[in-house]
């Protein structure tokens, strides 16, 4: 193996990923264990996550003797659900190396009609539920002072988007989240960094996005002219949980096409054209 496939071999490793049942999360799992790490994907709909794990072992040849990919129910917003999960990847894997914490949903409504509880509901998921994990996580990375941790912000961390005052909040908390845990997790060996995805369209936002106006506004304001694949931040994971990436620590990595540099741009939509 040369020395530039080694800077991003995951050989060995076990990672823990939320959210990982579809969407982003599913990406991210499905190229950790591309890389060659071994993956407990976890979500709040077993049957789900469960469905995904046994496409992925069939995809990378695993079997009940060599478990590439296993499953696990999951609420983060529960600590009893989040101390199960970590449970059941040290008796499946035996150890922890890496925490991709994607668990999450978003609500679009006009911000004076948001209730405080569906505000609470959405600091709770994304960012208290990042926090249970990878208070988790840390029990486990001080013992062998070694881990990573991957949080999701979000370019709305950045930008208003309009009517997702709940979520923008949310993800503009990771960011602080993220450079706290970096900079007192790092006498442990731990490095703490976040990605902040530009528009994927999944099945949360889908219908949002795809095919309409605010979709068409989105993407005359990405220089890239288009929307992400989930597998275009599922590389910027799989860098960062990587032995190239040993000296990045507290940074997002924003991974939006250009969005959050395009002040007027020339890009149209063309799909609106055809």
């Amino acid at each position: 193996m040369g020395v530039v496939t080694k800077l991003f071999d995951l050989t060995g490793k076990v990672a823990w990923v939320t959210g990982g049942a579809g969407g982003i999360g599913r990406a991210i799992a499905d190229a950790l264990t591309a890389h060659g790490a071994r993956v407990m994907i976890a979500s709040r709909n077993f049957e789900n996550v469960e469905q995904a794990a046994k496409e992925m072992n069939q995809q990378y040849e695993g079997d009940q003797h060599n478990v590439k990919v296993a499953a696990v129910g999951l609420d983060v917003c529960h600590d009893s659900s989040v101390q199960r999960a970590v449970r059941k990847v040290i008796d499946v894997f035996g150890r922890l190396d890496i925490l991709v914490n994607a668990a999450g949903t978003t609500i679009r409504k006009p911000t004076i009609d948001l209730t405080s509880e569906e505000f609470a509901h959405m600091y709770d998921l994304h960012v208290a539920g990042s926090l249970r994990c990878s208070q988790e996580a840390c029990h486990l990375f001080r013992e062998q002072h070694s881990g990573c941790i991957v949080n999701l912000a979000s370019v709305s961390s950045y930008a208003d988007l309009i009517e997702v005052a709940a979520y923008a909040s949310a993800k503009s908390a990771i960011l602080g989240l993220t450079r706290s845990l970096a900079n007192e997790w790092a006498k442990y060996g731990i490095r703490t960094n976040a990605i902040a995805p530009g528009f994927v369209p999944t099945d949360l936002n889908r219908s949002l996005i795809e095919n309409t106006d605010r979709g068409r506004r989105i993407i005359e304001r990405t220089p890239a002219g288009r929307f992400a694949t989930g597998d275009e931040i599922a590389g910027a994971a799989v860098f960062l949980a990587s032995p190239g990436a040993s000296f990045v620590n507290g940074h997002t990595l924003v991974v939006d096409g250009g969005f959050l540099t395009c002040g007027v741009g020339d890009t149209d939509a063309q799909w609106e054209n055809d």
